[in-house]
């Protein structure tokens, strides 16, 4: 199943994306919610119901309801409200490359357990313009991600049943200010400022019903879900990075298991995966400087059109946007 969440009527509203077709989800099923939050919080109650909407209008039963364009609305992030936001580091590509690249070795404790940090929740948001502040000019990056949301509240997870817990899969792009978030993390504290200003989600929510012709084994040693899904991300048309999602070290079912120990998760927190192997400008610019000490370094600047797309998942499209103010918090240091 794909979910969405649209601007009607000025209001956040859930709908079901069926062939590029948008079918309100309330308008489908009298018991069924006009929200996501509402169907995340009562997934078992709404879910098997949703279901069956779907293959009645997959069949042809579709009785009044009708379908509208998907391109011809405004779409929002799939969970518009997350209760909460983390990003794991789960790629070891990723991770290998960024630290050779600063010429240090590679961190034995990545193979040990894995690590997430806390992002700006109220900072979500779906396709669209991205804006930023001057401060945010400086090394402007994307991050290529997937992440999921949870759709059942627990505590104390375990990996081998974690994946139940997972509402289905969708693109994130991090946007990382790394100039801000280098200059924070020399005290050993963040990322903060560097990423709290946007994270972007969409353009839709891909059940995992949806996706198992993908399923592969994960990776040795590992427990939980995993699926051969090609990511790609490209600037004002140009391809940067390409990645596949098979290629995490740790699966979400892990993170999920080490982000619940002692803490309650609820339906409606987001986690995101990590950056995929070549899926930002700092890890490509120092690979290419590595090679070539007359590499010149590529960032987002205004107006670049960042357009990510995972397979099966559909396609994110941004567009980078200069709020209109001089104010920066760099100059302000002391």
């Amino acid at each position: 199943m794909k979910l969405v969440t649209y601007l009607k009527d000025g209001h956040d509203h859930l709908a079901m994306c069926i062939s590029g077709m948008l079918y309100d989800m309330d308008a489908i099923h009298p018991e069924l919610p006009p929200s996501m939050a509402m169907f995340l919080n009562y997934w078992d109650d709404y879910f098997p119901v949703a279901q069956n909407a779907e293959q009645r209008i997959k069949s042809g039963l579709k009785g009044n309801v009708f379908g509208i364009a998907m391109e011809d609305n405004f779409l929002l992030a799939p969970i518009p409200y997350p209760a909460s936001c983390r990003d794991a580091y789960a790629f070891r590509q990723h991770v290998a490359t960024a630290r050779r690249n600063r010429k240090v070795e590679m961190i034995p404790e990545f193979d040990q357990y894995p690590i997430f940090y806390f992002t700006n929740h109220n900072s979500i948001q779906g396709p669209g313009n991205i804006v930023c502040m001057p401060d945010h000019f400086e090394k402007l990056d994307f991050e290529l991600e997937a992440a999921i949301v949870i759709c059942r509240p627990a505590k104390n997870i375990i990996a081998a049943e974690a994946d139940q817990y997972i509402g289905g899969l969708m693109i994130m792009n991090d946007m990382s200010a790394r100039t801000l978030q280098m200059e924070e993390m020399l005290l050993n504290l963040g990322p903060a400022k560097g990423k709290d200003f946007a994270t972007v989600i969409g353009p839709m929510l891909v059940t995992l019903d949806e996706l198992e012709e993908y399923e592969v084994p994960c990776q040795e040693n590992h427990t939980g879900k995993a699926w051969n899904l090609g990511m790609r991300c490209s600037v004002n048309g140009i391809p940067v990075s390409q990645g596949n999602l098979s290629d995490m070290t740790w699966t979400f079912a892990e993170i999920i298991e080490r982000s619940s120990y002692g803490v309650q998760l609820f339906a409606g927190d987001v986690i995101g995966s990590g950056t995929v192997g070549t899926g930002c400008f700092l890890e490509l610019n120092g690979t290419g400087k590595l090679n070539d000490p007359n590499y010149l370094e590529q960032w987002l600047k205004e107006g670049d059109v960042v357009e990510m797309e995972i397979d099966g998942l559909g396609k994110l499209t941004n567009t980078i946007v200069k709020e209109d103010s001089d104010l920066s918090i760099l100059n302000l240091k002391k």
